[in-house]
């Protein structure tokens, strides 16, 4: 990867730092046409993005790039060495307890205190010696959040992390990736289905269609966040107008009956016939502040 020196932009909240993410010309493509088009992104340290789009707009590929899961062949990217990934899966092995899967691939002398540091942040202290089978999926996803934060990353990538979840370990998963979010101060990708996600977390959203940005969107909105606030009303309403969605189609943003949006823009990669699933059970909440 190739480090790319031409004019940056950056978030307006922190104006004059140097990105911790630049994407220049990024073009990505699988035997058809691109996934990734001339991609060009800016990212600052410390600030959260919400990156939204519809299914195969390239969110993932994107994500596996700067994860460096798969090779950009053209464009430059730079990226942090220090950077982390949480996937929608919590994929922890099952032959190693909790604190083990937390230190995996860690290097020095006090390798199991900084796993228990980690633990302790996620509230899983009292899980340290268990077996991975043994975790709700609450506990196995928080175990997975503990294993990218002892890292210490400057960089973190979550890759629709609370998808499978039901929908109050969803809402709490929400509240504590701000809390660490807040104490650790990554610069932090999020891929999302979710515009209430991104507006409850993110300090910006930027919206891909057909590999390219569609729109890039600041969320200057007061932390704690509520559904019920005009402000978070009507940038929910401009996102799924970027996004494609009419909200009178999925019920208002007051509707008791809908999944939260933008289950209509595009499923998750999860089942959305698993029981218990968001895109199946999940009405949209109201007046749930992410502090």
């Amino acid at each position: 990867m190739t480090i790319h020196v031409g004019p940056i932009a950056v978030d307006a909240a922190h104006a004059g730092a140097e990105p911790v993410v630049r994407v220049s010309g990024l073009t990505r493509a699988f035997g058809g046409p691109n996934i990734l088009d001339g991609l060009d992104l800016d990212i600052a340290p410390g600030s959260f993005v919400a990156l939204l789009g519809r299914s195969g707009s390239g969110k993932s590929t994107l994500l596996r790039t700067l994860a460096g899961l798969d090779q950009a062949p053209a464009g430059t990217v730079a990226v942090p060495r220090e950077r982390a990934v949480v996937f929608q899966e919590p994929r922890l092995v099952p032959w190693k307890r909790v604190w083990r899967n937390v230190a995996l691939g860690l290097r020095g002398p006090d390798i199991r205190e900084r796993a228990l540091v980690a633990l302790t942040e996620v509230g899983l202290s009292h899980r340290t010696e268990a077996w991975p089978l043994t975790l709700s999926g609450g506990e196995a996803q928080r175990t997975a959040l503990a294993r990218a934060l002892v890292r210490e990353p400057k960089l973190l990538l979550l890759d629709e992390p609370f998808a499978s979840l039901d929908a109050l370990t969803r809402l709490r998963m929400q509240g504590l990736v701000a809390s660490l979010w807040r104490a650790h101060a990554p610069a932090v990708l999020l891929v999302t289905h979710d515009v209430d996600e991104a507006l409850l977390l993110a300090d910006r959203a930027v919206i891909l269609d057909r590999g390219r940005i569609a729109a890039d969107i600041p969320i200057r909105l007061a932390r704690p966040r509520r559904h019920g606030d005009p402000a978070f009303i009507a940038l929910r309403a401009r996102l799924l107008a970027e996004l494609g969605v009419d909200e009178n189609e999925i019920g208002g943003a007051e509707s008791e009956a809908v999944p939260s949006p933008l289950r209509a823009a595009g499923p998750s990669r999860a089942a959305e016939a698993a029981p218990g699933h968001p895109a199946r059970s999940r009405a949209a909440p109201l007046h749930v502040g992410v502090h």
